[in-house]
């Protein structure tokens, strides 16, 4: 997709469609008083129809209005304007995403960046619009039979954001940085999406590689003989039931000081989780191709900060690994010592992701973090306390979490803080090893991330559980990207010093 800025008067533009929003109530922004006035108040007199709905998002298409040059306006309502909010400004975004992906016209004009949420710029304005609508197109591939779809020929590829002022360095930035969002989004959305099948450790592993050569990245893959040498016994311990081998990918950016510390980024990649020996019910476990998703969303966040050449270090680290049952498996009850020492009794095979990631946060030290913060899709329980809008934050640095609240509300990729309280390490006690990796029926997110904890005390680290965030369900069955926003806004921030 295609992104240019113009400082133009709406009327004036040559294009298929013209996107313009107004308020609930028909009250107009400053471009549809614009149009209104070339059209001698035909527009005004469409909306008072009442054919578009107050609800921010909601949208009407109008053909050939008098006094523009556009071969359509699209309408959006941007909601009552007392409560303009970012999230209704966001709303909007995704309603043009997804009226311009599936539209005849092969460009657009959009003029909502005029019209800014309580104190947001213009900038602000511009990176979201073009993060949601690259978004909005993203199509998925998939190995169908009969050729590409003709479907996915529909929709505008080149999209003019109107300004009302001049074009400046910081508003081609933050348009290039949404795209670089985006783009992010769209191989973490491809990897989670591919069948567990064709996206395994090896996969995973190829796709560093080949991102380490076109932007420039150190890369390094781990296999099982390096893991052994390392004392990975509780990742090892996953991968036993498996035929395919494990991988620990490290993948290094090195845009910042040479002698900065990084920050560094840790993605559950267990591309197929069966449950192992302890196994999943037969229904819906076809969606646990999904259970990479962590590692997709940091591979996604890495090669979104290197496309926009960010000043910052930043390290990933992916264990990769599927979780199957077999006559090698682990079992429940068996006791295996991580890279830390620390000795774990497995309770619950299915209980996977915490075993695979405590190791590489182990492995994380080395690289004497600024901090860690860790993705994976860890518990059902996160799904069941939140739901499918935030995902999970825990942390044992709280300047740390309220600096990633903050990002999440700025990027609209919400995250919501869970205590991480000492009590309930209790939960965790074993009787054979040093801790179980199960803490009980209760508090299963907040135990989870209790039992990571003990491995991250020589740096500042936070858990992001995206069980309830990382894909959907139902007709609209996909990964969603996220948290690349969220994370991208973090490094973003870092990078430009403005962190608070």
């Amino acid at each position: 997709m295609e992104f240019t800025i113009k400082t133009v008067s709406p009327e004036k533009v040559r294009t298929g469609v013209l996107v313009v929003g107004v308020f609930a109530g028909g009250t107009l922004t400053a471009s549809a008083q614009t149009l209104d006035k070339a059209s001698k108040g035909k527009l005004s007199q469409l909306i008072k129809r009442g054919d578009l709905e107050d609800k921010a998002g909601a949208s009407m298409t109008l053909h050939d209005l008098p006094g523009t040059t556009a071969d359509r306006v699209l309408l959006v309502s941007l909601g009552k304007k007392e409560d303009f909010s970012d999230k209704a400004y966001r709303d909007a975004l995704a309603s043009v995403a997804k009226a311009l992906s599936a539209s005849p016209a092969k460009d657009a004009a959009i003029t909502l960046a005029d019209t800014a949420p309580g104190a947001r710029s213009q900038a602000w304005c511009l990176q979201q619009a073009s993060r949601i609508i690259a978004d909005g197109a993203y199509r998925f591939d998939a190995p169908k039979a009969g050729g590409k779809d003709s479907k996915k020929e529909r929709g505008a590829r080149k999209i003019t954001l109107t300004i009302d002022c001049k074009v400046n360095a910081e508003l081609e930035t933050a348009v290039r940085r949404g795209q670089a969002v985006a783009e992010g989004m769209a191989l973490a959305k491809d990897l989670g999406n591919l069948p567990g099948n064709v996206c395994t450790p090896a996969y995973l592993a190829d796709t560093a590689k080949a991102l380490g050569k076109q932007f420039k990245l150190d890369v390094d893959v781990l296999d099982r003989a390096d893991m052994e040498k390392l004392g990975m016994g509780s990742l090892l311990s996953v991968a036993k039931g498996s035929e395919l081998p494990p991988k620990l990918i490290v993948m290094h950016y090195k845009g910042g000081k040479a002698k900065a510390k990084p920050v560094v980024l840790v993605g559950k990649g267990v591309t197929f989780d069966s449950g192992g020996i302890s196994l999943k019910p037969g229904a819906e476990m076809d969606e646990m191709k999904y259970d990479m998703c962590g590692a997709a969303s940091v591979i996604g966040s890495i090669k979104a900060i290197a496309r926009m050449a960010l000043p910052i270090n930043v390290t990933v680290i992916v264990p990769a690994t599927e979780n199957m049952p077999s006559g090698t498996a682990t079992r429940p009850g068996d006791v295996v010592t991580s890279m830390s020492g620390q000795t774990i009794e497995i309770l619950n095979t299915d209980a996977e992701g915490r075993l695979i990631l405590c190791d590489a946060l182990t492995y994380a030290e080395r690289f004497k973090p600024d901090c860690v913060i860790d993705v994976a899709t860890l518990t059902g329980a996160c799904v069941v306390a939140l739901g499918k809008i935030p995902s999970g934050l825990l942390a044992n640095d709280d300047d740390l979490a309220a600096e990633l609240i903050k990002c999440s509300n700025d990027s609209g990729d919400r995250a919501w803080q869970m205590p991480l309280w000492e009590e309930y390490q209790d939960l965790l006690k074993s009787n054979f090893a040093d801790m179980g990796n199960i803490g009980g029926r209760y508090g299963g997110t907040i135990t989870a991330a209790c039992f990571l904890s003990r491995f991250t005390k020589a740096y500042k680290w936070a858990h992001l559980d995206i069980a309830g965030t990382a894909w959907v369900s139902g007709d609209a069955k996909g990964a969603t990207g996220r948290p690349v926003p969220l994370l991208t806004e973090f490094l973003m921030r870092r990078a430009e010093g403005t962190a608070d």
